[in-house]
């Protein structure tokens, strides 16, 4: 008896795509899945806690290879690195030339194709797929980012597809959310959901475009705690208070699952302590380092990824516990007092002397104002996260030749990912009017949401500075937003300085060349 695909490692994520595959494929000729993991005890006792899954349990790569129909399909669901490698050494021996392996972890795209280099020798397919949704995605749908050739994505197409998230049709999603069908509730969509699945290039596309992903995950967690954290220092608001500002900005254009989840963990409470979950927890979060290969790979390809590089630094400096320890002992802004404050306390007591006892002492504080402003700030440095991140989307596409359309990774992430958001139906609609657009900036919806949005993101920022408050995800957003739009900046000054030190050179406004102005000699210009 054969099986149609195998599963290699029955960890957490591997155990719950094998019984998503075989769940997803019964019915169909020859569709059992075989697992196999080196600890063959784990393995035997998955496929003995779920019978209904009828797995095969090989014992080795060898009877692995002997239990899969032709041409063979194995799934490898280990830990990046030598692992994979080692799970890939076994299968080149026992493969034959046409059966795919697919890499299924969080490989870095350069690994994925250079193991894709190396298993073309033996004519064996290899494919690197993102997958992203977590242990639950894994087991109920998963959103899926599939790099390879096209005849290997043919074989793996009828495979996979049924195994991966639905999404609803935009135009269902765009209803009022009170009406929108859920699941088991009888109701059904006017279209069929789309599958959350798509062939995004070839070798390692499927790799680097999830490792963007985790990218925009990065900054995305840092921009909600960063909100977070501004509610409760202005606001005094208790973590269950901004549980339900959370949940009602979940209603809005910043629904999304991260929103949602954010608001569960806000609301929880330590059942040892009886405080708030989110103050127990250890102030240090940990990485498993594509944030970090979002950002190396940004800088290679000289493309700027500045909130998505703090949101991965916030994380290393909340590491950083002897820094931080050391750094305990600086004055904050509420210990200084500054000339501005000065000035005002000054202005008072001239009030007061001149009998004007009722003068306001401070300015009052409005909580839905600030609550908003907030909320505004926090969509505007979302939506420069998102511009950042399909920058780079793009620019890894041109210089490693892959057909990615940029407007298919944002359909896919709409269901199933750990991103997915109301948000990623706006990017799929701007790709939509126009395949060819340059950047999420020059599409109408993103431009005039970041010119209304500014203010609110420039408020926020000074008032975290003025305050001490920590905001490096968002004052990044706002220095990206300036950048970007400021039309002369500082670059000029700095390519001067390296032309003085370096003779590294320069252009010129006013005519094309390069040149180079002699610095050490009598300054004059000479053009190369």
């Amino acid at each position: 008896m054969t099986a149609e695909v195998g599963v290699i490692g029955t960890g957490v994520m591997g155990s719950n795509l094998a019984r998503n595959l075989a769940r997803n494929l019964t019915g169909r000729t020859g569709a059992r899945v075989a697992i196999y993991d080196r600890d063959i005890d784990r393995a035997r006792a998955l496929a003995a806690d779920h019978h209904e899954a009828d797995f095969l349990v090989a014992s080795s790569p060898a009877d692995l290879a002997s239990k899969l129909s032709g041409p063979r399909v194995a799934i490898l669901m280990v830990n990046a690195g030598p692992a994979t490698d080692s799970a890939i050494g076994d299968l080149l021996q026992v493969f034959e030339p046409g059966d795919i392996i697919v890499d299924g972890g969080n490989s870095l795209f350069t690994d994925t194709i250079a193991r894709g280099e190396n298993a073309a020798k033996a004519g064996i397919e290899f494919v690197g797929v993102g997958i992203s949704g977590g242990e639950v995605g894994a087991l109920e749908g998963p959103s899926m980012m599939v790099g390879g050739t096209e005849s290997a994505w043919s074989r793996l197409r009828p495979i996979l597809e049924p195994i991966a998230a639905h999404a609803e049709p935009i135009a269902a999603r765009a209803e009022p959310i009170a009406a929108r069908a859920e699941p088991g509730d009888g109701r059904s969509a006017q279209a069929d959901p789309e599958s959350c699945i798509a062939h995004v290039g070839t070798d390692g596309a499927g790799h680097f475009v999830k490792m963007i992903h985790n990218g925009i995950e990065y900054a995305d967690m840092q921009l909600i705690a960063e909100a977070f954290a501004l509610l409760r220092s202005r606001l005094g608001l208790t973590p269950p208070e901004i549980a339900e500002v959370f949940r009602e900005w979940n209603r809005g254009d910043l629904e999304s699952y991260l929103i949602e989840i954010t608001a569960e963990v806000l609301d929880h409470t330590d059942a040892a302590t009886g405080e708030p979950f989110v103050d127990i927890i250890a102030d240090s979060a940990g990485a498993k380092g594509t944030g970090g290969w979002t950002v190396k790979t940004g800088l290679d390809l000289g493309v700027p990824v500045a909130t998505i590089a703090e949101a991965v630094s916030a994380r290393s400096l909340s590491a950083a516990s002897v820094l931080r320890s050391s750094g305990a002992a600086l004055v904050g802004p509420s210990t200084v007092t500054s000339a501005l404050e000065e000035a005002r306390e000054s202005a008072l007591e001239e009030a007061r002397e001149s009998a004007l006892d009722d003068a306001p002492t401070s300015a009052p504080v409005d909580r839905d104002t600030v609550i908003e402003t907030v909320r505004k700030a926090l969509f505007t440095g979302k939506i420069l996260a998102y511009v950042q991140g399909f920058h780079e989307i793009a620019a890894g596409a041109q210089e490693h030749g892959w057909n990615t359309e940029l407007g298919e990774v944002a359909r896919i992430w709409r269901a199933g990912c750990i991103i997915r958001a109301r948000f990623l139906d706006r990017i799929t609609e701007a790709f939509d009017a126009d395949p060819n657009l340059s950047s999420l900036l020059a599409a109408p919806y993103f431009r005039d949401s970041l010119n209304s949005g500014q203010q609110a993101l420039r408020d926020t920022v000074a008032d975290a500075a003025s305050s001490g408050v920590p905001i490096p995800a968002l004052a990044s957003a706002l220095s990206y937003f300036d950048g970007i739009r400021t039309s002369r900046a500082s670059a000029a000054l700095v390519q001067g300085q390296r032309d003085f030190f370096g003779s590294h050179t320069y252009g010129r406004t006013d005519r094309p060349g390069t040149f180079h102005t002699l610095w050490s000699g009598d300054r004059s210009e000479v053009q190369l």
